[in-house]
């Protein structure tokens, strides 16, 4: 049986030294996220991993964009599946438009009068989504007719991605560097239901089944896979249940604020997926109940700094 070891700080401490007293501590929150910067740390190390990111909440409006778009460019991340929020709100970033600092005490009222949205504290105007969709418009005339006969979400996506010229946009490193963004649920955002509004008058049919092809093939092709889920949510099972045709992944890293309790998949553990064939009988699996804002950004510091 191992003792806990005290923690031992100092003034020029950097992240990865810091990581690795909490992985010494070994216990609670300190010891798991000990043990999911030394699992994020063998995924990217070893190039047998296929690595999975699993992206729910509000990433993108919260600043880890550029902390996922470099994860893509550095090719440390191989596929992507993110809700459409968060895809609508790279591209927002990638028209000019910026998230504001704001309060979660907000008037909402006075928020919407002034023409702005708010996501807890983050207020994002209206007329970035007016010009969004404008610009989509554009974008998807520009994709080939015979190719929007029926297209996957990831295509489509990624068609979508060339198109950007900013940088640090996630679509567009993804494009660049050939990974997928999986999101079938495309639909359930504004870049969703912009498409619907361009279907109504021109050729568009999105046929989510060509994401599940395609994530399920990424499974297959796969000598190991390593998933990295932050929050929970739909993209959370749809990575899990794709490993279910490798009877689970190899190994995984959840970080998320639900709770197991009530039952939902958000909050359910990794352990749990085992039963489902998720996650490998001997799979590698840490669960860290954090705000993924906070955590996965120094995981990341502390895994590249072994780099």
């Amino acid at each position: 049986m191992r003792k806990v070891r005290q923690m031992r700080l100092h003034p020029r401490i950097t992240v990865g030294e810091l990581v690795k007293e909490m992985n010494r501590a070994g216990v609670l929150g300190a010891g798991k996220v000990g043990k999911a910067v030394e699992l994020v740390n063998e995924m990217f190390s070893n190039p047998d991993y296929t690595v999975f990111l699993s992206i729910a909440g509000a990433m993108v409006p919260a600043g880890l964009r550029r902390v996922i778009s470099d994860l893509v460019d550095r090719e440390f991340v191989n596929v992507i599946v993110s809700t459409g929020a968060n895809v609508v709100h790279d591209i927002i970033e990638a028209l000019g438009f910026r998230h504001q600092i704001g309060s979660f005490m907000a008037k909402d009222k006075r928020l919407k009068r002034e023409g702005f949205g708010r996501i807890g504290d983050i207020y994002i105007s209206h007329e970035a989504f007016q010009e969004l969709e404008k610009w989509l418009n554009e974008v998807l005339k520009k994709i080939p007719e015979e190719k929007r006969q029926k297209i996957a979400p990831c295509e489509i996506l990624y068609e979508i991605g060339t198109r950007i010229t900013d940088s640090d946009s996630i679509l567009a490193k993804a494009a660049k560097r050939k990974v997928p963004v999986i999101c079938p649920n495309i639909t359930d955002s504004i870049v969703g239901f912009q498409m619907w509004i361009f279907s109504e008058d021109q050729k568009l049919t999105l046929d989510p089944l060509l994401d599940t092809a395609e994530i399920t093939k990424m499974v297959f092709d796969a000598k190991k896979t390593g998933v990295i889920i932050l929050g929970g949510g739909w993209p959370k099972h749809y990575t899990l249940f794709a490993n279910t045709f490798r009877d689970g992944a190899d190994c995984a890293v959840q970080i998320t604020m639900d709770r197991p309790e009530p039952g939902g998949l958000s909050g359910a553990s990794l352990e749990e997926a085992i039963s489902w064939s998720k996650v490998k009988s001997k799979g590698k699996t840490v669960t860290v109940v954090s705000d993924a804002t906070i955590v996965f950004p120094l995981i990341v510091a502390a895994v590249l700094e072994r780099s």
